[in-house]
């Protein structure tokens, strides 16, 4: 019998209800972006969206709660969107529409220590690795143009066609991704970023041209990795973009519970519909 596909759990962005708004805009909606799921679901994946288990719907929920998922998933990936709160790390708003989404915070940073706890891997994108960063005590800076010295251009108007160089060095596990390679170019849509690190972690990855932090790693197990840019808008192949499937792979197989390098290079998924008849047929 085939072993089973990984379950990956994707954290939810939460679209809260505007005051006089009719139909969905009236509503508490969560939902995923569709190219980090397509970029998890590349390997023999299957992704779940882990919703907040908030009380205040109509409709009574059971009693199944955010540990319930650490424990029955293998992985959980913090996806990107809107700003942290600086309340989360002990500030003020600089302006009134950096307050972020406390909500949205409280239920990621809950699921993020249950996956600790539950020694499963975690991987965080963009907004992802800044909550990993402020989740273990760290802070952001609010604004990089405004709070960095000769910052750089982290967020441009092209959105996801904007990138930028970044670099390792030799200490970093970057090396052993990325054999006889320093650096590369890397999707960047940010205006926040790491100021001081959180407990535990160490940093992987900066920009070139400002020296912001840009990949994050918790030193000890279980797998805790961040990275500021967005792997799932790197189109494969592309030769001026940095190549992630490394990352994945090694985010896969701390999952899977075995060293990185032991899935076979070039390995394809079996495809979804195999996967599920080995979920559902187990």
């Amino acid at each position: 019998m085939n072993k089973r596909p990984l379950r990956i759990g994707l954290s939810a962005r939460i679209y809260h209800p505007h005051p006089g708004a009719t139909g969905l805009g009236s509503k508490s909606l969560q939902y995923l972006e569709q190219s980090v799921a397509h970029w998890v679901m590349s390997r023999d994946v299957m992704v779940f969206m882990v919703p907040s288990v908030n009380c205040d719907g109509q409709v009574y929920r059971s009693n199944i709660r955010l540990s319930d998922y650490a424990r029955y998933l293998d992985g959980l990936v913090l996806q990107g969107g809107v700003d942290i709160a600086p309340q989360c790390y002990g500030e003020e708003p600089l302006r009134p529409d950096w307050v972020g989404d406390r909500v949205r915070d409280a239920y990621e940073m809950e699921l993020l220590h249950e996956f600790i706890e539950s020694k499963k891997p975690v991987l965080g994108i963009c907004r992802g690795a800044q909550l990993i960063n402020v989740a273990l005590g760290g802070a952001l800076y609010q604004d990089i143009a405004q709070q960095v010295e000769n910052a750089a251009a982290h967020v441009y108007d092209d959105f996801d066609r904007h990138a930028h160089a970044i670099a390792w060095n030799k200490s970093s596990v970057f090396t052993r991704l990325y054999p006889g390679l320093t650096g590369g170019r890397v999707i960047s849509i940010h205006h926040q970023a790491i100021k001081t690190l959180g407990r535990g972690l160490r940093v992987e990855a900066t920009s070139v041209d400002d020296g912001v932090i840009e990949a994050v790693r918790l030193e000890t197990k279980p797998y805790v990795f961040g990275v500021q840019w967005h792997p799932e808008f790197h189109t494969p192949g592309a030769p001026d973009l940095l190549d992630c499937t490394p990352i994945l792979d090694e985010f896969l197989d701390a999952a899977y519970g075995r060293p990185w390098g032991r899935r076979r290079a070039g390995t394809r998924p079996s495809g979804m519909l195999n996967a599920v008849k080995t979920l559902f047929h187990r």
